[in-house]
């Protein structure tokens, strides 16, 4: 199986799970490797998280390294999840596999924080909203690959609404500058904005609005950004670290080494410090909606 076959995500977590379970256990790779009766570069692979993995090794790596039955248990689940595929692959190229693994992340998070300077997020934007944003990014785009990309979007929304497992909690800090900057003419953007009301009296979305009156923040330097938060599923042995993902035009970072995401939690905190609550932020949306949209 290739580094593009099955989940990305299940294959990370249980990588990460198995090379705590080593470490715990003392053993070196190549003593894994032994007890696998296979090199050391395919347990290296299986624990970056390269690979689907086979039941079978799942087993022979926890019996290797003194794992609990209840814990066995939990790597054979992963591993049979290693060899699924999410919603989005039917979708083929129209994901590349840059986003396809921000796609698999976000599925699992049990929290999101994101901020936008420029742009209403994908998770809140109208089939109008995305269908301009697509033609402006790639005008000569034939409609039918646009329309493609359009349903991922409105795809991925459903991860707001879902009950099982439980929706995962958004946050969202917009620029003033997101409202009054508008790509579609007066009735689009009204319904964009109407949408944003509609949506932030849900339970688990939050929408604030940072005036332009309030200056830069430290937003200013870092542009767009999503943190992740997972839960903690296996006790003390956690699923996948708190994450912060930018994106480019061509491409994505994914940061997690704990400095990284301090960094970027303290920007968070300068926006929260910064930006009206999410009663105030509705008022700014109604009384820009009243003044320009209408």
């Amino acid at each position: 199986m290739d580094e593009t076959s099955g989940s990305t995500v299940p294959r990370r977590q249980l990588g990460r799970l198995l090379t705590q379970f080593r470490e715990e256990a003392g053993v070196t790779l190549d003593a894994a490797a032994e007890a696998l009766d296979c090199s050391r570069q395919k347990v290296w692979r299986i624990e970056k998280g390269l690979v689907p993995v086979r039941i079978i090794d799942g087993r022979a790596m926890c019996a290797r390294y003194g794992v609990p039955a209840e814990l066995t248990e939990i790597v054979i689940g992963l591993a049979k999840e290693t060899r699924a595929k999410g919603w989005w692959h039917s979708y083929g190229d129209a994901v590349p596999t840059w986003f396809s693994l921000y796609v698999g992340l976000e599925e699992r998070a049990r929290q999101l924080r994101q901020y936008d300077g420029e742009l209403i997020p994908g998770l809140l934007q109208t089939r109008e909203y995305a269908t301009e944003m697509f033609r402006r990014k790639s005008p000569t785009m034939p409609v039918a690959e646009r329309e493609k990309l359009v349903a991922v979007r409105l795809q991925r929304q459903n991860v707001l609404t879902r009950r099982l497992p439980p929706a995962p909690v958004l946050k969202v800090m917009l620029s003033e500058a997101v409202l009054l900057r508008s790509p579609l003419d007066r009735a689009g953007m009204g319904d964009q904005l109407r949408h944003l009301l509609e949506v932030g009296t849900r339970d688990n979305i939050s929408i604030r609005v940072l005036p332009l009156a309030v200056g830069p923040s430290l937003a200013s330097e870092t542009g767009a950004f999503v943190i992740l938060d997972f839960p903690t599923t296996f006790g003390r042995y956690a699923t996948e670290p708190t994450t912060v993902y930018i994106e480019g035009i061509t491409g994505a970072l994914y940061l997690d080494r704990p400095a990284e995401v301090t960094a970027y939690e303290q920007v968070w905190s300068s926006l929260d410090a910064l930006a009206p609550d999410e009663g105030q932020s509705a008022s700014m949306i109604r009384e820009i909606l009243g003044e320009r949209y209408a």
